[in-house]
This record gives C-alpha cells, structure tokens and sequence, in this order.
C-alpha cells in the first residue's frame, strides 16, 4: 500500500505502525476516562506523529503527541486512528512531545521536570530550553540546579504546592549544613518567600531531608524510586480530575440558575401572573434571586 501523501494533513494510520517516542506514566483513572470519552463521543482531536521507514522499508511512525488517545484505540480494539501527519526529526519531535506535556499542565509532575534534563544532556542550552519549552530561562535554570544535586524531594515539594521554586533553591544552596540551612529558612521567612503554612511545610521537608537524605527513597533501589514518582504523578492526576469534576458541577449549577433567572424574569413581565402571586401573598421573592432577575433594580 503506497502511502506517500504530503505532510501536514489528517488521514488515519495503523496503529501497531506507530511507535511511541517518548511514553509517559498514566494513572488507571485518568486513562479509563479517557476511554470511555472517546468510546462515547468519539477522538476529538486527532494525535499527532511523524513519518519513519522501518527495518523492513515499510511506512511507519513516531508519536509526537497523544499516547493516552492511542493506548484508549487500543483499549477499544481499533486498528486505525486518525491523525496528523508533520515531517520533523526524531529530536523536535521529542521536543514537541515534552512541550505539548508542560502546556497542558498547570504544574509539571516530576516525569516531565526529567525531560527538561534529557534535553539538556541532548546539548540544548538553558535559554534553547527555555524557548522550545515556553518556560521562563530563570525556572528552566533553577529546576537544571536542583535536578543536578539531586533534590528529589525538595523538587516533588515544588511540584506539589508545598513550596516554592526560589525558596527550595535557597535551602538546596545551604547544602547539607544544618545551620546553614536553617539561616536559609529564616532568610526565606524574613524576605516573605515562606510565610504560614508554606513555612510548616518547608520545615517538614527539611526535617525529612536531613533524616532521609534528598532522594525520596531512602534506599538506593531504582525500582523504588520509580515508584514514589509514580505515586506522585497518580496523586497529581487525581487532584487534576477531582478540580475538573469540581469545574463540570459548577457550569452545570451555572446553567441551571441561568435558566431558573430567565424563566422568573418571563413570568415576572406577566401581569396575570404577578396579581397571582399578589393574590396568594407571594410578592416577594429572595433578594439573591431578585438582583439577578433585576439587575438595574426593576
């Protein structure tokens, strides 16, 4: 089957001919989710992949982006899926894969704070970073520091909220110096970079930093250390889709009230209706509810 076609259209592959370039971990929540969308509604975006010739000559390609939509057609039994076709090399098409992961997140679980190193040991420069990721040079430079010292669990701080990026490089700066670090803590809490629960949290983690060392694993097992990550990128899918079932249920009570607003502002401009309400003693009705079917105070 000849597919020569031009680059940059949509048109559906096989899926066992595409190769996933950079795979990521996946909570088994999130990923039922996705399933169930697209066994509901269908793909709403198509995934994106590059061309390649495999060992054998045949047509093959790299996932740029859309793992999860992927593995969910695989799920469901599909040998096809559709998607986008660019021409790029095997390197932008990393890069496009992590940058797609960062935009789509308001804070980088650690998987993604490890692809920020792989480009630096690819030869990128901070500012080349920087640029191709959308983040600022100053954070690209200070999550490179942290990474290269080994603060796993002052960088799963950060990532989780606990505390924040310019503080846990003050207290990795003060090194494995007690004092040194507690000097950083004060100066932190004097300057307003730590202040109330940040601050509790900040001791905690210092508490266990010194106990258990920088590494979130104690021991020096590799398969543990994959774990915790893992963990913590669950936990942070979760959270994500806890905040977005929060979202759903607040449009939809938007909505309603919208509804109840302009239904009672219908029956209001009636005046057979009002003298009713008159009549049975009802003229009144909650101020909450009475400010939005008359904004201006009718």
């Amino acid at each position: 089957m000849n597919e020569e076609r031009p680059p940059g259209e949509i048109r559906l592959i096989p899926i066992d001919r595409i190769e996933v370039l950079n795979p990521r971990e996946r909570g088994s929540r999130v990923f039922d989710e996705i399933v169930r969308n697209i066994k509901t509604i269908g793909l709403k975006k198509p995934i994106c992949v590059t061309p390649r010739t495999d060992a054998r000559g045949r047509q093959g390609y790299l996932l740029v982006c859309g793992e999860g939509r992927l593995n969910a057609f695989r799920r469901l039994g599909e040998s096809e899926i559709p998607a986008l076709i660019v021409d790029v090399s095997e390197e932008d098409a990393f890069i496009m894969s992590l940058a797609e992961n960062i935009a789509r997140r308001q804070h980088r679980p650690l998987e993604l704070l490890a692809g920020i190193r792989q480009l630096q040991e690819k030869g990128y420069t901070t500012k080349a970073i920087s640029e191709k990721t959308g983040l600022t040079t100053s954070y690209v430079q200070s999550i490179l520091g942290l990474l290269r010292q080994g603060e796993e669990r002052l960088l799963a701080a950060v990532e989780g909220g606990s505390i924040p990026l310019n503080a846990a490089v003050t207290i990795a700066g003060a090194g494995d110096d007690n004092k040194a670090v507690q000097a950083a803590l004060q100066e932190a809490y004097e300057n307003g970079t730590l202040r109330g629960r940040q601050l509790i949290m900040a001791r905690r983690i210092i508490a266990k930093r010194e106990r258990f060392g920088k590494n979130i694993a104690r021991s020096g097992s590799t398969r543990r250390a994959e774990v915790s990550a893992q963990g913590l990128l669950r936990t942070y899918q979760n959270e994500v889709k806890r905040q977005a079932a929060l979202v759903r249920k607040a449009e939809f009570a938007q909505q309603r009230l919208l509804l109840i607003v302009g239904a009672f502002r219908q029956l209001l401009m009636d005046e057979n209706f009002v003298n009713l309400l008159r009549a049975e003693s009802l003229a009144t009705m909650p101020k909450y509810l009475a400010e939005r079917v008359w904004p201006a105070g009718g």
